[in-house]
């Protein structure tokens, strides 16, 4: 342009137009429904965790399920007593799918566990048809020799004004939702808990009180959450090789007043306070365990392979 011209006020001719521009894909929108949550079959988890017939009507029409702090502490007690905490398919080498329907088939319809990305896809898809707010936040499990990856699927709930820290896939997770906007710490069933800043802006931990010292359990990062997000870190977290769930047994129940766990052949009862109790055992007290305490069942076969993985960390 000369000095002094007036910049043209003309559309561009079309011979300014990239020469490859036919060949670019056109843009799409968004999903509408990012998380597939039109393909929850919302009766059929309500009956598996023991509520059948409460999900006949949906949503705020529905006074059983209604959207409210009470409705959120029965779905996460009843969520822990019907799914363990496990990771047995990654040791028998077939891998964990994260989509909606895969988690429903597994968990809903085979009976078993799985792990955060599986609760939390799941308990998010029921909290969202019954009216909840829900966000799914990615955070880091503290570990004591290194800033871990975001491998934990974590929820944040919301119901009016109130938020709750919905975390049904950690394992040990807390008896209950955590209140974000508390004033301290937070006791639930003698389990007590903390939300705390993180090191770094835009972070906030989990913290639990374990036998009188306050321990970081994970770090939230405040960032927008995709379902391609979840897909990254449930390959890393189920096919890395120094990650600890693709060389170790882990089969977790969360009740009330105990947690449960099986660390390779290692059985562990941890009660408020962390008091811990702990014994080994043999394969077929280990079959037992699995099916008495976790409610899992495997083929004869399938235990062979699980009795042959690594016993420890």
């Amino acid at each position: 342009m000369p000095d002094g011209a007036a910049p043209s006020s003309a559309a561009p001719s079309s011979a300014a137009r990239s020469p490859h521009a036919d060949d670019l894909p056109a843009q799409s929108h968004p999903p509408r429904d990012p998380w597939s949550i039109a393909t929850l079959d919302l009766d059929a988890y309500l009956s598996r965790v023991g509520l059948a017939g409460a999900g006949a009507s949906e949503g705020a029409d529905n006074a059983q399920l209604r959207p409210s702090g009470d409705t959120l502490a029965k779905l996460h007690a009843v969520h822990l007593a019907a799914f363990p905490f496990e990771n047995l398919d990654i040791m028998l080498g077939r891998g964990v799918k994260v989509d909606l329907d895969s988690i429903q088939a597994k968990l809903v319809g085979g009976r078993r566990g799985g792990y955060c990305f599986e609760h939390g896809q799941l308990l998010g898809a029921v909290l969202e048809r019954l009216g909840f707010g829900v966000e799914r936040l990615l955070a880091r499990v503290w570990r004591p020799d290194m800033v871990g990856p975001r491998t934990h699927l974590t929820l944040r709930v919301t119901a009016g004004d109130q938020r709750w820290l919905a975390d049904v896939g950690f394992g040990s997770s807390p008896a209950g939702p955590v209140p974000l906007d508390a004033s301290g710490p937070w006791e639930i069933s003698g389990w007590t808990y903390d939300i705390a800043p993180g090191d770094h802006p835009g972070t906030w931990q989990l913290r639990e009180l374990q036998a009188g010292n306050w321990v970081t359990l994970y770090t939230v990062e405040e960032a927008c959450v995709h379902p391609i997000d979840i897909a990254m870190s449930n390959h890393f977290t189920s096919t890395y090789p120094d990650s600890w769930f693709t060389h170790v047994r882990i089969v977790t129940r969360r009740d009330p007043d105990a947690i449960r766990s099986l660390l390779g052949r290692t059985y562990t009862v941890t009660r408020p306070g962390h008091v811990k109790e702990r014994r080994d055992l043999t394969d077929a007290e280990w079959v037992k365990t699995l099916a008495d305490d976790f409610g899992l069942t495997f083929s004869a076969r399938d235990h062979e392979r699980l009795a042959a993985t690594a016993d420890g960390i």
